[in-house]
């Protein structure tokens, strides 16, 4: 098995094209995740109390950005 730390050395030997792939693996890799867990917390209602905020704010009037 591979560690974190073989793997940041190898990562830093790789010339800067190499580099870059990886890291736009990794970023879309974060983004695959996260969007997963909004998925499911809004699945199971976690994010309810946004919606609920944003109707409040519609029926006052309040349309301020954050």
């Amino acid at each position: 098995m591979t560690t974190v730390l073989e793997i940041e050395r190898a990562i830093e030997q790789l010339p800067s094209d190499q580099f870059s792939k990886i890291h736009d693996w990794i970023v879309e890799k974060d983004w695959q995740t996260w969007d997963a867990q909004v998925e499911r917390d809004s699945a199971d209602g976690k994010l309810d109390f946004l919606v609920e905020e944003a109707l409040r704010d519609t029926e006052s009037g309040d349309t301020r950005p954050l």
